[in-house]
């Protein structure tokens, strides 16, 4: 019993100890990506909290003069930065011309015109009845 445990922990332990191999340039650029794509999330996400913060002083503030109690003067604060729009760092792959692509071309070689009024049967070479 003690032989089959160990032997099941020395299998099970040899892939602890086996190695991933090196990350590519591929895999380095992705994780690039991801960490600037969360770092303007991040600064996305600031700004709008920075707004809404503005709008909760601003209603509170005018909730107080409706009230007739004496306004605090606000505290300068610097204005909310707009983080803009997310520009990718990875440039996209040329897309490849329709006539390279295959998109549009069947396969085969064409044996007829496109537009034909003939018959499956006329084509084939049986008469029409």
């Amino acid at each position: 019993m003690r032989l089959a445990a160990a032997l099941i922990a020395a299998t099970f332990a040899a892939s602890v100890f086996a190695k991933l191999p090196p990350p590519t340039d591929e895999d380095k650029a992705k994780v690039a990506e991801a960490a600037a794509k969360a770092a303007w999330t991040e600064k996305v996400g600031l700004y709008q909290l920075c707004l809404a913060m503005d709008r909760t002083a601003a209603a509170y503030r005018k909730s107080l003069k409706a009230a007739g109690k004496d306004v605090p003067v606000p505290v300068a604060t610097a204005p909310c930065a707009d983080a803009g729009p997310y520009m990718s760092t990875i440039t996209p792959a040329a897309p490849k011309p329709l006539e390279a692509s295959g998109a549009h071309s069947p396969p085969a070689m064409a044996v007829s015109p496109p537009s034909t009024k003939a018959t499956a049967a006329e084509i084939a070479g049986g008469a029409k009845k």
